[in-house]
Protein backbone atom coordinates (compact mmCIF):
# COMPACT_ATOMS: atom_id res chain seq x y z
CA UNK A 1 0.00 0.00 0.00
CA UNK A 2 1.48 3.41 -0.70
CA UNK A 3 5.03 1.40 -1.10
CA UNK A 4 6.93 3.61 -3.57
CA UNK A 5 5.64 6.86 -2.09
CA UNK A 6 6.65 5.58 1.73
CA UNK A 7 9.86 4.52 0.24
CA UNK A 8 10.71 8.07 -1.20
CA UNK A 9 9.61 9.75 1.82
CA UNK A 10 11.71 6.98 3.81
CA UNK A 11 15.02 8.30 1.84
CA UNK A 12 14.20 11.94 2.25
CA UNK A 13 14.20 10.94 6.51
CA UNK A 14 17.24 8.91 6.46
CA UNK A 15 19.22 11.83 5.29
CA UNK A 16 17.83 13.96 7.45
CA UNK A 17 18.53 11.45 10.35
CA UNK A 18 21.93 11.78 9.71
CA UNK A 19 22.33 15.49 10.03
CA UNK A 20 23.74 15.92 13.42
CA UNK A 21 22.33 19.46 13.65
CA UNK A 22 19.97 21.22 10.88
CA UNK A 23 20.19 24.23 8.89
CA UNK A 24 17.61 25.89 6.83
CA UNK A 25 19.25 24.75 4.03
CA UNK A 26 18.79 21.19 4.90
CA UNK A 27 15.25 21.49 5.35
CA UNK A 28 14.77 23.33 2.66
CA UNK A 29 16.38 20.78 0.25
CA UNK A 30 14.35 17.65 2.13
CA UNK A 31 11.21 20.09 1.36
CA UNK A 32 12.07 19.78 -2.41
CA UNK A 33 12.40 15.86 -2.46
CA UNK A 34 9.40 15.15 -0.20
CA UNK A 35 7.53 17.63 -2.70
CA UNK A 36 8.36 15.70 -5.98
CA UNK A 37 7.89 12.55 -4.39
CA UNK A 38 4.03 13.81 -3.39
CA UNK A 39 4.05 15.44 -7.01
CA UNK A 40 4.99 12.02 -8.40
CA UNK A 41 2.41 10.20 -6.68
CA UNK A 42 -0.20 12.17 -8.45
CA UNK A 43 -0.89 14.52 -5.25
CA UNK A 44 -3.15 17.26 -6.27
CA UNK A 45 -0.58 20.50 -6.99
CA UNK A 46 -2.28 22.99 -5.00
CA UNK A 47 -2.72 20.25 -1.81
CA UNK A 48 1.67 19.32 -2.31
CA UNK A 49 1.84 23.13 -1.82
CA UNK A 50 -0.32 24.03 1.25
CA UNK A 51 1.61 20.73 2.76
CA UNK A 52 4.94 22.03 2.08
CA UNK A 53 3.89 25.39 3.04
CA UNK A 54 2.55 24.03 6.42
CA UNK A 55 5.76 21.83 6.81
CA UNK A 56 8.74 24.45 6.35
CA UNK A 57 6.71 27.01 8.73
CA UNK A 58 7.25 24.51 11.84
CA UNK A 59 10.81 22.88 10.82
CA UNK A 60 12.71 26.18 10.02
CA UNK A 61 11.95 27.21 13.68
CA UNK A 62 13.65 26.66 16.57
CA UNK A 63 11.95 24.00 17.97
CA UNK A 64 13.32 21.71 15.03
CA UNK A 65 16.73 23.74 15.20
CA UNK A 66 17.40 23.68 18.68
CA UNK A 67 16.10 20.05 19.14
CA UNK A 68 18.49 16.93 20.27
CA UNK A 69 16.86 15.22 17.76
CA UNK A 70 16.32 17.20 14.87
CA UNK A 71 15.96 14.89 11.94
CA UNK A 72 13.34 13.03 14.26
CA UNK A 73 11.25 16.17 14.89
CA UNK A 74 11.05 16.92 11.22
CA UNK A 75 9.66 13.57 10.67
CA UNK A 76 7.18 13.87 13.73
CA UNK A 77 5.70 17.46 11.52
CA UNK A 78 5.80 16.07 8.31
CA UNK A 79 3.52 13.37 10.31
CA UNK A 80 1.39 15.41 12.16
CA UNK A 81 0.83 17.86 9.14
CA UNK A 82 -0.11 14.61 7.16
CA UNK A 83 -3.00 13.64 9.48
CA UNK A 84 -4.12 17.11 9.39
CA UNK A 85 -4.64 16.39 5.19
CA UNK A 86 -5.76 13.08 5.53
CA UNK A 87 -8.38 14.28 8.12
CA UNK A 88 -7.66 13.85 11.33
CA UNK A 89 -10.66 12.61 13.22
CA UNK A 90 -11.86 9.14 12.37
CA UNK A 91 -15.33 9.66 10.40
CA UNK A 92 -17.91 7.35 11.58
CA UNK A 93 -21.36 5.94 9.66
CA UNK A 94 -24.28 8.06 10.50
CA UNK A 95 -27.85 5.92 11.75
CA UNK A 96 -31.03 6.49 11.55
CA UNK A 97 -33.59 6.93 14.05
CA UNK A 98 -35.72 4.68 13.20
CA UNK A 99 -34.38 1.56 11.38
CA UNK A 100 -33.36 0.89 8.57
CA UNK A 101 -30.21 3.27 7.76
CA UNK A 102 -30.22 3.49 3.68
CA UNK A 103 -26.31 4.08 2.63
CA UNK A 104 -26.15 4.39 -0.67
CA UNK A 105 -23.24 3.92 -2.86
CA UNK A 106 -22.15 6.13 -6.18
CA UNK A 107 -19.33 6.09 -8.52
CA UNK A 108 -18.10 5.03 -11.47
CA UNK A 109 -18.35 2.43 -13.64
CA UNK A 110 -15.36 -0.36 -12.22
CA UNK A 111 -14.54 1.59 -9.47
CA UNK A 112 -15.78 -1.58 -6.95
CA UNK A 113 -19.33 -0.45 -5.84
CA UNK A 114 -20.57 -3.73 -5.97
CA UNK A 115 -18.03 -6.05 -4.34
CA UNK A 116 -17.43 -2.66 -1.77
CA UNK A 117 -21.24 -3.08 -1.41
CA UNK A 118 -20.95 -7.16 -0.12
CA UNK A 119 -17.58 -5.91 2.04
CA UNK A 120 -19.74 -3.32 3.71
CA UNK A 121 -22.60 -5.76 4.49
CA UNK A 122 -20.26 -8.35 5.90
CA UNK A 123 -18.38 -5.42 7.76
CA UNK A 124 -21.31 -4.41 9.86
CA UNK A 125 -22.98 -7.86 10.38
CA UNK A 126 -19.86 -8.24 12.00
CA UNK A 127 -20.97 -4.73 14.40
CA UNK A 128 -24.43 -6.59 15.11
CA UNK A 129 -25.95 -5.52 12.16
CA UNK A 130 -28.43 -7.10 9.49
CA UNK A 131 -27.83 -5.63 6.26
CA UNK A 132 -30.28 -5.85 3.23
CA UNK A 133 -27.80 -4.99 -0.19
CA UNK A 134 -29.88 -3.51 -3.04
CA UNK A 135 -29.39 -3.68 -6.96
CA UNK A 136 -30.06 -0.85 -8.25
CA UNK A 137 -27.69 -0.52 -11.38
CA UNK A 138 -30.52 -1.80 -13.87
CA UNK A 139 -28.28 -0.81 -16.74
CA UNK A 140 -24.92 -2.87 -16.69
CA UNK A 141 -24.84 -6.31 -18.11
CA UNK A 142 -25.18 -8.87 -15.33
CA UNK A 143 -24.85 -6.59 -12.16
CA UNK A 144 -28.04 -7.72 -10.75
CA UNK A 145 -26.44 -11.14 -10.91
CA UNK A 146 -22.96 -10.12 -9.90
CA UNK A 147 -24.53 -8.93 -6.48
CA UNK A 148 -26.61 -11.56 -6.00
CA UNK A 149 -23.79 -14.37 -6.13
CA UNK A 150 -21.89 -11.89 -3.86
CA UNK A 151 -24.81 -12.02 -1.51
CA UNK A 152 -24.78 -15.46 -1.66
CA UNK A 153 -21.11 -16.02 -0.83
CA UNK A 154 -22.16 -14.12 2.55
CA UNK A 155 -25.01 -15.60 2.98
CA UNK A 156 -26.80 -12.07 2.57
CA UNK A 157 -30.07 -11.58 1.45
CA UNK A 158 -30.02 -9.26 -2.21
CA UNK A 159 -32.80 -7.55 -3.10
CA UNK A 160 -33.67 -6.93 -6.80
CA UNK A 161 -35.97 -6.50 -9.57
CA UNK A 162 -37.00 -6.39 -12.75
CA UNK A 163 -39.27 -3.47 -13.53
CA UNK A 164 -36.30 -1.15 -14.57
CA UNK A 165 -36.62 1.51 -12.53
CA UNK A 166 -33.93 2.10 -10.29
CA UNK A 167 -35.72 4.71 -7.68
CA UNK A 168 -38.87 2.75 -7.26
CA UNK A 169 -36.60 -0.49 -6.27
CA UNK A 170 -34.93 1.71 -4.27
CA UNK A 171 -38.05 2.90 -2.53
CA UNK A 172 -39.40 -0.65 -2.75
CA UNK A 173 -36.07 -2.34 -1.26
CA UNK A 174 -37.00 -0.19 2.29
CA UNK A 175 -40.34 -1.38 2.36
CA UNK A 176 -39.25 -4.79 1.87
CA UNK A 177 -36.69 -4.30 4.88
CA UNK A 178 -38.88 -2.97 7.44
CA UNK A 179 -40.81 -6.33 6.43
CA UNK A 180 -38.26 -8.61 7.15
CA UNK A 181 -36.69 -6.87 9.96
CA UNK A 182 -33.00 -5.55 8.02
CA UNK A 183 -31.93 -2.49 9.87
CA UNK A 184 -29.99 -1.53 7.29
CA UNK A 185 -29.87 -1.00 3.93
CA UNK A 186 -27.13 -0.92 0.99
CA UNK A 187 -27.87 0.80 -2.14
CA UNK A 188 -25.79 -0.52 -5.12
CA UNK A 189 -26.69 1.82 -7.61
CA UNK A 190 -25.60 2.63 -11.19
CA UNK A 191 -22.73 4.36 -12.70
CA UNK A 192 -21.18 5.17 -16.04
CA UNK A 193 -18.00 5.10 -17.84
CA UNK A 194 -17.08 9.14 -17.08
CA UNK A 195 -20.37 11.24 -15.68
CA UNK A 196 -23.01 12.30 -17.48
CA UNK A 197 -25.78 13.97 -16.62
CA UNK A 198 -28.73 11.26 -17.23
CA UNK A 199 -27.19 9.11 -14.64
CA UNK A 200 -26.66 12.36 -11.94
CA UNK A 201 -30.18 13.25 -12.47
CA UNK A 202 -31.07 9.27 -11.74
CA UNK A 203 -28.94 9.48 -8.69
CA UNK A 204 -30.59 12.69 -7.48
CA UNK A 205 -34.22 11.32 -7.90
CA UNK A 206 -33.11 8.41 -5.25
CA UNK A 207 -31.83 10.72 -2.84
CA UNK A 208 -34.73 12.63 -3.06
CA UNK A 209 -36.73 9.08 -2.90
CA UNK A 210 -35.36 7.50 -0.16
CA UNK A 211 -33.30 10.41 1.83
CA UNK A 212 -30.69 8.20 2.65
CA UNK A 213 -28.47 8.74 5.77
CA UNK A 214 -25.30 8.08 4.50
CA UNK A 215 -24.05 8.71 0.77
CA UNK A 216 -20.51 7.11 -0.15
CA UNK A 217 -18.42 8.23 -3.17
CA UNK A 218 -16.61 4.96 -4.07
CA UNK A 219 -13.36 5.64 -5.78
CA UNK A 220 -10.74 3.35 -7.35
CA UNK A 221 -7.73 4.44 -5.61
CA UNK A 222 -5.38 3.04 -8.51
CA UNK A 223 -6.86 6.08 -10.43
CA UNK A 224 -5.22 8.61 -8.65
CA UNK A 225 -5.93 12.73 -9.58
CA UNK A 226 -8.62 11.32 -12.03
CA UNK A 227 -10.74 9.79 -9.01
CA UNK A 228 -10.21 13.15 -7.50
CA UNK A 229 -11.51 14.94 -10.18
CA UNK A 230 -14.47 12.55 -10.67
CA UNK A 231 -15.75 13.02 -6.58
CA UNK A 232 -15.75 17.14 -7.55
CA UNK A 233 -18.37 16.91 -10.20
CA UNK A 234 -20.50 14.07 -7.74
CA UNK A 235 -19.43 16.40 -4.79
CA UNK A 236 -21.54 19.03 -6.62
CA UNK A 237 -24.29 17.19 -7.67
CA UNK A 238 -25.23 14.74 -4.96
CA UNK A 239 -23.05 16.21 -1.72
CA UNK A 240 -22.18 13.07 -0.44
CA UNK A 241 -21.16 12.22 3.38
CA UNK A 242 -17.69 10.49 2.75
CA UNK A 243 -15.47 8.68 0.36
CA UNK A 244 -14.92 4.75 0.12
CA UNK A 245 -10.97 3.96 -1.77
CA UNK A 246 -11.33 0.61 -3.11
CA UNK A 247 -8.02 -1.39 -4.63
CA UNK A 248 -5.74 0.24 -2.07
CA UNK A 249 -4.12 -3.05 -1.72
CA UNK A 250 -2.95 -2.60 -5.88
CA UNK A 251 0.17 -0.69 -7.37
CA UNK A 252 -1.44 2.77 -6.14
CA UNK A 253 0.62 5.99 -5.71
CA UNK A 254 -1.02 7.27 -3.34
CA UNK A 255 -2.63 10.81 -4.91
CA UNK A 256 -6.41 10.29 -4.21
CA UNK A 257 -5.99 9.14 -0.77
CA UNK A 258 -3.87 12.15 0.26
CA UNK A 259 -5.54 14.77 -2.13
CA UNK A 260 -9.34 13.74 -2.36
CA UNK A 261 -10.08 14.79 1.20
CA UNK A 262 -8.59 17.99 0.80
CA UNK A 263 -10.12 18.77 -2.17
CA UNK A 264 -13.57 18.10 -1.21
CA UNK A 265 -13.40 18.34 2.26
CA UNK A 266 -15.62 15.60 2.52
CA UNK A 267 -14.04 12.23 5.25
CA UNK A 268 -12.50 9.09 3.87
CA UNK A 269 -14.84 6.56 5.65
CA UNK A 270 -13.41 2.84 4.64
CA UNK A 271 -10.56 2.17 2.12
CA UNK A 272 -10.17 -1.23 0.62
CA UNK A 273 -7.24 -3.26 0.98
CA UNK A 274 -7.69 -6.76 -1.08
CA UNK A 275 -10.50 -8.88 -3.08
CA UNK A 276 -11.41 -11.01 -0.01
CA UNK A 277 -15.05 -10.38 1.45
CA UNK A 278 -13.65 -9.17 5.02
CA UNK A 279 -10.34 -6.93 2.91
CA UNK A 280 -12.11 -3.75 4.26
CA UNK A 281 -10.55 -1.09 6.56
CA UNK A 282 -12.25 1.82 8.54
CA UNK A 283 -10.32 4.72 7.66
CA UNK A 284 -8.07 6.39 10.80
CA UNK A 285 -5.68 9.20 9.23
CA UNK A 286 -3.27 8.59 12.29
CA UNK A 287 -2.82 4.89 10.91
CA UNK A 288 -2.69 6.13 7.31
CA UNK A 289 0.02 8.34 7.90
CA UNK A 290 2.00 6.12 10.13
CA UNK A 291 1.76 3.41 7.09
CA UNK A 292 2.65 6.03 4.59
CA UNK A 293 6.15 7.26 6.99
CA UNK A 294 6.92 3.37 7.03
CA UNK A 295 6.40 3.58 10.70
CA UNK A 296 3.83 0.46 10.95
CA UNK A 297 0.19 0.45 12.19
CA UNK A 298 0.60 -2.13 14.99
CA UNK A 299 -2.96 -0.89 16.02
CA UNK A 300 -4.78 -2.68 12.90
CA UNK A 301 -2.43 -5.35 13.16
CA UNK A 302 -3.87 -5.95 16.90
CA UNK A 303 -7.49 -5.34 15.79
CA UNK A 304 -6.89 -7.89 12.86
CA UNK A 305 -5.60 -10.53 15.41
CA UNK A 306 -8.56 -9.74 18.32
CA UNK A 307 -11.38 -10.23 15.15
CA UNK A 308 -9.87 -13.69 14.07
CA UNK A 309 -8.34 -15.48 16.85
CA UNK A 310 -10.95 -17.24 18.86
CA UNK A 311 -10.05 -16.15 22.74
CA UNK A 312 -11.14 -19.39 24.55
CA UNK A 313 -8.77 -21.56 22.04
CA UNK A 314 -6.06 -18.43 22.46
CA UNK A 315 -6.27 -19.33 26.20
CA UNK A 316 -5.95 -23.14 25.73
CA UNK A 317 -3.25 -22.60 23.35
CA UNK A 318 -1.44 -20.76 26.32
CA UNK A 319 -1.78 -23.16 28.68
CA UNK A 320 -0.44 -25.93 26.31
CA UNK A 321 2.70 -23.64 25.76
CA UNK A 322 3.34 -23.42 28.80
CA UNK A 323 2.64 -27.07 29.94
CA UNK A 324 5.52 -27.28 26.72
CA UNK A 325 2.33 -29.47 24.94
CA UNK A 326 2.14 -27.71 21.34
CA UNK A 327 1.91 -30.24 18.49
CA UNK A 328 1.81 -29.93 14.89
CA UNK A 329 -1.54 -30.28 14.82
CA UNK A 330 -1.66 -26.76 17.16
CA UNK A 331 0.62 -25.78 14.91
CA UNK A 332 -1.79 -26.20 11.93
CA UNK A 333 -4.47 -24.43 13.67
CA UNK A 334 -2.26 -21.60 14.29
CA UNK A 335 -1.09 -21.35 10.61
CA UNK A 336 -5.12 -21.22 9.52
CA UNK A 337 -5.33 -18.17 11.83
CA UNK A 338 -2.80 -16.61 10.91
CA UNK A 339 -4.34 -16.91 6.94
CA UNK A 340 -7.63 -15.56 8.13
CA UNK A 341 -6.42 -12.24 9.04
CA UNK A 342 -5.16 -11.81 5.92
CA UNK A 343 -2.01 -11.81 3.36
CA UNK A 344 1.34 -12.00 5.52
CA UNK A 345 3.23 -8.42 3.34
CA UNK A 346 -0.03 -7.01 4.39
CA UNK A 347 0.33 -8.00 8.10
CA UNK A 348 4.35 -7.49 8.42
CA UNK A 349 4.11 -3.93 6.54
CA UNK A 350 1.90 -2.92 10.07
CA UNK A 351 4.80 -4.44 12.49
CA UNK A 352 6.79 -0.68 13.16
CA UNK A 353 9.75 -1.21 11.35
CA UNK A 354 9.41 -4.16 9.05
CA UNK A 355 8.06 -2.32 6.22
CA UNK A 356 11.49 -1.34 5.13
CA UNK A 357 12.85 -4.54 6.08
CA UNK A 358 10.82 -6.25 3.72
CA UNK A 359 10.78 -4.15 0.66
CA UNK A 360 11.92 -6.50 -2.48
CA UNK A 361 11.11 -9.55 -0.43
CA UNK A 362 9.08 -11.72 -2.30
CA UNK A 363 6.48 -13.04 0.40
CA UNK A 364 4.72 -16.18 -0.26
CA UNK A 365 1.62 -17.44 0.70
CA UNK A 366 1.88 -20.62 -0.61
CA UNK A 367 4.22 -21.48 1.82
CA UNK A 368 1.37 -22.04 4.08
CA UNK A 369 0.04 -24.72 1.88
CA UNK A 370 3.26 -26.88 1.42
CA UNK A 371 3.10 -26.86 5.55
CA UNK A 372 -0.47 -27.79 5.67
CA UNK A 373 -0.13 -30.77 2.91
CA UNK A 374 2.84 -32.04 5.03
CA UNK A 375 0.77 -31.99 8.44
CA UNK A 376 -1.95 -32.90 7.10
CA UNK A 377 -0.44 -36.53 5.28
CA UNK A 378 0.52 -37.50 8.54
CA UNK A 379 -1.36 -39.52 11.12
CA UNK A 380 -2.96 -37.89 13.93
CA UNK A 381 -0.28 -40.26 16.33
CA UNK A 382 2.20 -38.92 14.08
CA UNK A 383 1.09 -34.95 14.39
CA UNK A 384 1.40 -35.48 18.04
CA UNK A 385 4.28 -37.17 18.56
CA UNK A 386 6.80 -36.40 15.88
CA UNK A 387 9.63 -38.13 17.26
CA UNK A 388 8.50 -41.68 15.86
CA UNK A 389 8.84 -39.75 12.44
CA UNK A 390 11.85 -42.14 11.03
CA UNK A 391 13.24 -42.41 7.62
CA UNK A 392 10.29 -44.69 6.01
CA UNK A 393 7.41 -42.26 7.46
CA UNK A 394 8.87 -39.03 5.95
CA UNK A 395 9.16 -40.20 2.60
CA UNK A 396 5.76 -41.36 3.00
CA UNK A 397 4.57 -37.73 4.08
CA UNK A 398 6.38 -35.93 1.22
CA UNK A 399 4.83 -38.60 -1.13
CA UNK A 400 1.47 -38.02 0.22
CA UNK A 401 1.66 -33.72 0.46
CA UNK A 402 3.36 -33.42 -3.46
CA UNK A 403 6.62 -32.50 -1.25
CA UNK A 404 10.35 -33.80 -1.25
CA UNK A 405 11.50 -35.28 2.28
CA UNK A 406 14.41 -32.63 3.05
CA UNK A 407 11.14 -30.14 3.17
CA UNK A 408 9.50 -32.18 5.69
CA UNK A 409 12.92 -32.68 7.19
CA UNK A 410 12.89 -28.64 7.19
CA UNK A 411 9.53 -28.32 8.71
CA UNK A 412 10.50 -30.79 11.41
CA UNK A 413 13.83 -28.76 12.63
CA UNK A 414 11.75 -25.41 12.53
CA UNK A 415 9.02 -26.87 14.89
CA UNK A 416 12.09 -28.81 17.19
CA UNK A 417 13.79 -25.13 17.40
CA UNK A 418 10.13 -23.74 18.44
CA UNK A 419 9.54 -26.21 21.00
CA UNK A 420 13.11 -25.14 22.53
CA UNK A 421 11.80 -21.66 22.49
CA UNK A 422 8.72 -22.86 24.21
CA UNK A 423 10.80 -23.76 27.23
CA UNK A 424 12.27 -20.91 27.86
CA UNK A 425 9.30 -19.27 27.40
CA UNK A 426 7.82 -21.13 30.29
CA UNK A 427 9.47 -19.74 32.89
CA UNK A 428 8.24 -16.19 31.77
CA UNK A 429 5.91 -14.29 33.79
CA UNK A 430 1.78 -15.32 33.13
CA UNK A 431 1.31 -12.31 30.37
CA UNK A 432 -1.75 -13.39 28.12
CA UNK A 433 0.13 -14.72 25.24
CA UNK A 434 -2.80 -16.29 23.62
CA UNK A 435 -3.66 -12.83 21.94
CA UNK A 436 -1.33 -13.22 19.01
CA UNK A 437 -0.83 -16.02 16.94
CA UNK A 438 2.22 -17.52 17.99
CA UNK A 439 2.68 -19.17 14.47
CA UNK A 440 3.32 -15.49 13.02
CA UNK A 441 6.87 -15.64 14.97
Amino acid sequence: MLDDLSQKLESVFRKLRGHGKLSEKNIADSMKEIRRALLEADVNYKVVKQFITAVEARAVGQEVLRSVTPGQMVVKIVHDELVKLLGENTSQLKSAGIPPTVIMLCGLQGSGKTTFAGKLANFLRKKGKHPLLVAADIYRPAAIEQLEIVGKGLNLPVYSETSGDAVAICANAIGEARKKSRDVVILDTAGRLHVDDRMMSELEQIKKKVQPQEILFVADGMTGQDAVNTAGAFLERLDFDGIVLTKMDGDTRGGAAISIRSVTGKPIKFIGTGEKPDAVEQFYPDRMASRILGMGDIVSFVEKAQETIDVENAQKMEQKLRRNEFTLEDFLDQIQQIKKMGPLDQLLGMIPGMGAQMRGVQVDDNAFKYIEAIIYSMTVQERRNPKILNGSRRKRIAMGSGTKVQDVNKLLNQFGQMKKMMKKMKRMPKRGMGNIPFGLG
